[in-house]
């Protein structure tokens, strides 16, 4: 099931956003900045990209999750709850 189009929207903004962090932090080094400066920066982008995970996750959850959860199948639901637990650092796939 494909992105609804308010989290497309939503996560192309903060995916710009995060661009420009990255593309500042690359300027930073390139000029010798100093380097806590620029380790406050990579910390700001991975917290941006933490972000915009919850937004693809809450939209998943919201669309194919539910919609798995909500059907006869026990494979669709069993298969959405492992891709859930794999993602959120649990066992893998």
């Amino acid at each position: 099931m494909p992105v609804r189009d308010d989290t497309k929207s939503a996560a192309m903004k903060r995916l710009a956003r995060i661009e420009g962090q990255v593309r500042g932090v690359a300027r930073m080094i390139d000029e010798d900045r100093y380097c806590i400066d620029v380790v406050r920066q990579v910390q700001a982008i991975k917290a941006a990209l933490g972000g915009l995970e919850t937004v693809i996750l809450d939209d998943h959850l919201d669309t194919c999750v539910e919609d798995a959860l909500a059907g006869k199948s026990l494979a669709a639901r069993r298969e959405k709850v492992e891709e859930l637990v794999a993602v959120m650092g649990g066992r893998k796939r």
